[in-house]
């Protein structure tokens, strides 16, 4: 009857959070003194709830019993099942409170809201610049050790970005994606288009700060 009148008689005293069953307190209590009496055999990882050990030992089995009808992807946890579904019927339950822009994951909202506040707080250690999501800082790392993942199969050549292996293999293929529609010249980088765009607009944006004195000779 509970479920119908919403009491919830069980209050957790260190919080004040209620609960319609004292069992569902007791397991609550584990939060704040740190009990977590469910130990996988396998890799020795504790939780407060038997069924968060049953989900986490899919892990080591691979089982994934919840599957999707519609694509045939198959999951650990039904509720990673529900997250899914929402990519096929396009629900997106939540909206940002500042330009009311939807997602499907609360994880792209919270990376949204960010653009609104200006948090970043992915900090490389190396110069202090930060990002507002964790892979940019991945890729920002790349200047610092050097690395460059992106090969290309035809020359070998490599790149930091993957961007700017894909510019590189216009260069095999040939294709021109950038045209100037002022005089139908095309290029494969956009930057070269805008450099030539300066011709037409007589953009002249390098100045020389120097002066000097000509001394004209007959």
């Amino acid at each position: 009857m509970r479920i119908h009148t919403g009491e919830k008689p069980f209050v957790c005293q260190q919080c004040g959070k209620s609960f319609t069953e004292k069992g569902n307190l007791n397991v609550h209590m584990r939060i704040h003194t740190g009990e977590s009496p469910f130990t996988c055999q396998q890799c020795g990882k504790s939780f407060t709830q038997n069924v968060h050990l049953k989900n986490h030992t899919r892990i080591h089995s691979g089982e994934k019993p919840y599957t999707c009808k519609l694509c045939g992807k198959s999951f650990i946890q039904i509720s990673n099942l529900k997250t899914h579904m929402r990519m096929h019927s396009g629900e997106k339950p939540y909206t940002c409170s500042q330009c009311q822009r939807s997602f499907t994951y609360k994880h792209n909202l919270d990376v949204h809201v960010r653009t609104h506040t200006g948090e970043k707080p992915f900090t490389c250690k190396l110069c202090g610049k930060s990002f507002i999501r964790k892979p940019n800082l991945k890729i920002h790392m790349r200047i610092h050790t050097g690395e460059k993942p992106f090969i290309c199969a035809q020359c070998g050549k490599s790149f930091t970005y993957k961007q700017h292996l894909k510019d590189h293999m216009r260069i095999h293929s040939g294709e021109k994606p950038f045209t100037c529609q002022q005089c139908g010249k095309s290029f494969t980088e956009k930057g070269d288009l805008r450099k030539h765009m300066k011709i037409h607009t007589e953009e002249k944006p390098f100045t020389c700060d120097q002066s000097f004195e000509y001394e004209v000779t007959l």
